[in-house]
C-alpha cells in the first residue's frame, strides 16, 4: 500500500495524467463518513482506491465495472469469529463469506489450540494465507479456557502468548475468558493480557455475566472489547464502560432489544462492531457469514446505514486497519456492489482491487493447504462402555448436585435412590457426560441436569467449547456409549444414537472440528444430524436449543459446569469429581 511507485501512480491516475487498473462505474456509494448516497466513480490502482469522483466518460482504465446504479459499500469486516466453528477449512470458509460481500475477519483459532496446542495455531496462520479472504489470525489466551478446572490439548502460557503475538502474522490477544483469575490477579492469566498489552496489539475479551465493580475490573485490566452480551442494559453497561461491542448474530432472539437501545442513543456509537462468533455449516451455507448479521439488524430496525457503518468504517477503526472500511482516496480498493441494500445481495466484489467474486461465486477457488500430522488423530481415549455412563454409589439413595438449566446453568441439589450400586436417573432428568480425548486417560465424569426436556436418544461431540474433550448427552447408558464411540471411531465429529444405535454421524477428523469435504456437503451431513436429534428432543427455545449442546461445558463462564475434572464452578471456585454429596 505504501510502495513510493504505487502512490505516484495513484497520483496521476486521480489527476487524469494516467489510466486506471480499474473503474467502477455508475456506482452510488454509500458514504460512511457523511452517510450520504453519491453517484461517483470509483477509480483503482493496484490494491489502492486512487479516485472517487463525479460520473466522467473520458476517463479511462485498464478493467472497467459498471455498477448499474447500485449501491457500493466497503468490503464487510467480521470483527471475531472462529473458523471451526463452520467445520470447513478455512479456504471453504472464504469460498462461503466472500461471494456475500465479507473481505475481512478476525479469525480467535483457540479451538484448534485448545486441541492441538502450537501446532493448531501453526495451522492457523498457515491457512490464512493466500486466501480471496483477508483472514487475521489472533492469539488465543485461554488454553485452556479455565486451567485447573479442564483439561486441554494445549497449553498457552504467558511466554507462549508473547511469542505468537511477535510474529507479523498475529492481530492480537484473542478473547480472554479466564474473567474471574484475571479479577483475582492469578499470575498467569495476568501475564498473559500483560503479554497482549506489550506487544502493542489488542487485548480481545469475554465478559459474560460482569456487572458493576467486576465490570469496570475488566476493562481496567486492560481488555478492550466483548461480544458476551445478554440484554439491552448489558449492551449499555458495556457501551459506557469503554468497550468495543462486537454485535454478534447467533442469539437472534436478544437483536430486537439491541436495535431498540441503540436507535434510542440516536447516533450510532464508533465502539460498535459487528461480528459472527460461531456459525453452523448449514447456516453458513444457507444465511451466511456476516452478510446475515447485518441483514438481522436491518429487519429489526436498525437504519442501513448504521449496520452497515458497524459493519465496516466502526470496525476498521476499531481493528486498527485505517486502510479498511470506506471508499475514498487512498484507502484500500476492498468494495461490495450490492443488487439489494436491505437484503445484503451482493453481486460484485473487490479485495485489494481485483475482482474476486460475481454472483455469488469466488471468480478463482481457493487451495486447501495440507493438514499437519499433529492435527489428524486427535481422539486420544479408550473405547466406552454403557458402564462409563454410570454413577457408582453406595446404600439404597445418595444425595446429589446437579446442574439445573441450560445456557444458563445453577446449582441443584437431588435425592436419587441407588439399585445394584449405581444412581438411578430420575424420569425427568437426562446425563451428561465428559470425557478427556486428549490422552489424560482419566475416568468419565458423569452429571445429571434439571430442566433439559425429554430426550429419546443420546447425542456424542467432540466439539465442546473450549477443551473439546468428548461430551455426551442422553438417558440411557447405551445409546450414550453407542454415540460417543462413533464419535470415537470416525476421528471426531458429532453422532446421535437411539435404542442402542448409530442413525446420524459426521466425522470431523481434522482436530475432531472439522472436515476438509466442500461446505455443502458438511452442510447437508449437518443439517441431516440435526433433524435426527429434533426427532428425540422436545426443544424449548431460547435457552435449551441444539445450539446449547456445544456451549455446556463452557466452565469460564459463572455457574456450574461439568468438565473432564469433574462438576465445577470456577467463579465459587468449585471441583467436585463426583456429582454425590452424601450417601
Amino acid at each position: 500500500m505504501n510502495d513510493p511507485a504505487l502512490r505516484a501512480h495513484a497520483v496521476k491516475a486521480a489527476r487524469g495524467q494516467a489510466e486506471f487498473d480499474l473503474l467502477v462505474r455508475n456506482a452510488q456509494i454509500m458514504d460512511m463518513v457523511t452517510g450520504r448516497l453519491r453517484a461517483v466513480d470509483i477509480g483503482v490502482v493496484g490494491p489502492l482506491i486512487a479516485s472517487v469522483h463525479p460520473h466522467d466518460p473520458m476517463r479511462k482504465a485498464a478493467q472497467e465495472v459498471d455498477a448499474l446504479g447500485e449501491t457500493v459499500v466497503p468490503g464487510l469486516i467480521d470483527t471475531h469469529m472462529h473458523v471451526e466453528s463452520s467445520m470447513v477449512t478455512a479456504a471453504q470458509y472464504a469460498a462461503a463469506v466472500v461471494p456475500r460481500g465479507v473481505t475481512t475477519a478476525m479469525w480467535d483459532p483457540h479451538e484448534l489450540a485448545n486441541v492441538a496446542g502450537e501446532a493448531g495455531m501453526a495451522y492457523a496462520c498457515d491457512v490464512a494465507q493466500d486466501l480471496p479472504l483477508r483472514l487475521l489470525p489472533l492469539v488465543p489466551t485461554c488454553v485452556p479456557s479455565a486451567p485447573g478446572y479442564e483439561a486441554s490439548g494445549g497449553n498457552f502460557t504467558a511466554q507462549t502468548v508473547a511469542k505468537w503475538l511477535a510474529r507479523d502474522d498475529t492481530y492480537g490477544a484473542a478473547e480472554l475468558m479466564t474473567m474471574q483469575p484475571l479479577l483475582d490477579g492469578n499470575p498467569r492469566v495476568t501475564g498473559i493480557v500483560t503479554a497482549g498489552l506489550t506487544s502493542g496489539k489488542r487485548v480481545c475479551g469475554h465478559g459474560r455475566g460482569l456487572t458493576g465493580g467486576d465490570l469496570a475490573a475488566f476493562a481496567a485490566a486492560g481488555v478492550e472489547t466483548d461480544h458476551e452480551l445478554t440484554s439491552a442494559d448489558d449492551l449499555l453497561a458495556k457501551l459506557e464502560a469503554g468497550f468495543t461491542i462486537e454485535l454478534r448474530g447467533s442469539h437472534a432472539h436478544l437483536l430486537p432489544e439491541f436495535c431498540r437501545a441503540i436507535s434510542d442513543l440516536g447516533a450510532l456509537p464508533q465502539t460498535v462492531t459487528l461480528c459472527t462468533d460461531d456459525v453452523f455449516p448449514d447456516d453458513l451455507l444457507n444465511d451466511g457469514g456476516l452478510d446475515a448479521v447485518v441483514r438481522k439488524l436491518i429487519t429489526c430496525g436498525l437504519p442501513p446505514l448504521w449496520a452497515y457503518r458497524a459493519a465496516t468504517f466502526n470496525a476498521a477503526n476499531r481493528i486498527g486497519r485505517p486502510d479498511l472500511g470506506l471508499i475514498a482516496p487512498g484507502r484500500r480498493a476492498d468494495m461490495v456492489i450490492l443488487s439489494d441494500l436491505e437484503n445484503v445481495q451482493a453481486r460484485v466484489v473487490i479485495t485489494n482491487g481485483q475482482i474476486t467474486a460475481t454472483d455469488g461465486t469466488l471468480c478463482q477457488t481457493p487451495v486447501a493447504k495440507p493438514v499437519p500430522l499433529a492435527l489428524c488423530d486427535t481422539m486420544r481415549l479408550a473405547l466406552l462402555s454403557p458402564h462409563d455412563f454410570q454413577v457408582p454409589a453406595t446404600g439404597a439413595s445418595a444425595r446429589i448436585a446437579t446442574l439445573s438449566k441450560p445456557r444458563f446453568p445453577e446449582w441443584g441439589q437431588r435425592d436419587v435412590a441407588v439399585h445394584n450400586g449405581v444412581l438411578c436417573l430420575p424420569n425427568d432428568m437426562i446425563r451428561m457426560a465428559v470425557i478427556n480425548r486428549h490422552g489424560a486417560n482419566t475416568p468419565a465424569r458423569v452429571a445429571f441436569l434439571e430442566n433439559w426436556g425429554q430426550w429419546r436418544g443420546a447425542f456424542a461431540s467432540s466439539i465442546s467449547h473450549d477443551s473439546h474433550n468428548l461430551t455426551v448427552f442422553g438417558r440411557d447408558p447405551s445409546d450414550m456409549a453407542a454415540a460417543a464411540n462413533a464419535v470415537r471411531q470416525a476421528g471426531g465429529g458429532v453422532a446421535v444414537a437411539t435404542q442402542g444405535q448409530v442413525i446420524a454421524c459426521l466425522p470431523l477428523p481434522l482436530a475432531g472440528l472439522i472436515s476438509d469435504a466442500p461446505l455443502d456437503q458438511i452442510a447437508g451431513d449437518f443439517a441431516a444430524l440435526r433433524s435426527a436429534l429434533d426427532a428425540l428432543v422436545d426443544w424449548q427455545p431460547p435457552y435449551l436449543v441444539f445450539k446449547a449442546l456445544f456451549g455446556a461445558s463452557l466452565v469460564c463462564n459463572a455457574g456450574p459446569r461439568l468438565s473432564d475434572v469433574g462438576l465445577v464452578d470456577v467463579f465459587g471456585q468449585t471441583v467436585l469429581d463426583s456429582c454425590i454429596i452424601a450417601p
